[in-house]
């Protein structure tokens, strides 16, 4: 198996509840994350263990389309999403830490895992640190756009 990893953290001057909201209102979640196009619920009921989705994304310049599903949550804690695709695991975790009452720490940690003998494993270990740039970039976008979300007047 091959694994890599990537964390970026954000902090966020609006307190823990309204970073929680922005972050898991996943139907809004293309009003608030520019790089997602549109997002389609496959699940009923409020965000929690067994919310479901499927993401679409422009990634350099093309549509890539994900189901993605809540495998853990601790409301206004942390969360962790998972997904599958073209022989890759992806978990991402998303852990709020509180700093006083009016300012929130987000630390998301994104791992892939692959089986190094496919051919998407043998290009993720050749590509990896281009790759971790690139995930990381984008990654600290959506981070930024919650923030802006998050941070804006009621």
């Amino acid at each position: 198996m091959t694994t890599w990893q990537v964390t970026v953290e954000r902090r966020i001057s609006a307190p823990a509840a309204r970073v929680w909201e922005a972050l898991t209102d996943i139907e809004g979640s293309p009003r608030v994350i520019s790089g997602i196009e549109r997002v389609e619920m496959l699940s009923d009921g409020p965000f929690g263990k067994g919310t479901r989705w499927r993401e679409t994304r422009s990634i350099f310049g093309k549509e890539a389309t994900e189901e993605m599903w809540v495998t853990a949550s601790e409301p206004q804690r942390r969360y962790v999403v998972e997904s599958d695709s073209r022989g890759v695991h992806y978990t991402s975790e998303f852990a709020l830490t509180p700093e006083g009452d009016d300012v929130t720490v987000v630390r998301l940690s994104f791992a892939s895992e692959t089986d190094k003998k496919s051919l998407t494993g043998t290009m993720g270990k050749f590509l990896g640190s281009i790759g971790s740039k690139a995930v990381a970039k984008s990654l600290a976008k959506d981070l930024e756009d919650v923030s802006v979300a998050a941070e804006a007047p009621a």
